[in-house]
């Protein structure tokens, strides 16, 4: 029997919606420098597909990986946690 892999899944806010099912999700994470051993923040932009266009600027959202879907694209958007304060 082959184990299946658990898909990633990862938790951000949106930056960009300007493209049509498609949006930009920063997703932060801490980083232990290898010398002073202090934690710091590093950003990584996902792009993201939103089938639905559900998401705007400032929601955070959880993605999760999929197969490609375009040039960039390669996760998809799985639910919205909390939306934005207006």
């Amino acid at each position: 029997m082959s184990k299946m892999r658990q898909k990633k899944t990862q938790i951000g806010i949106v930056i960009s919606d300007k493209m049509n099912k498609s949006r930009v999700v920063s997703v932060a994470r801490l980083v232990c420098h290898p010398v002073f051993k202090k934690y710091y923040k590093r950003n990584s932009k996902f792009h993201v597909h939103d089938e639905r266009n559900i998401s705007q600027i400032g929601d955070r959202v959880e993605i999760v990986e999929s197969r490609p879907i375009s040039k960039t694209k390669r996760w998809v958007l799985r639910k919205v946690v909390q939306k934005a304060v207006a």
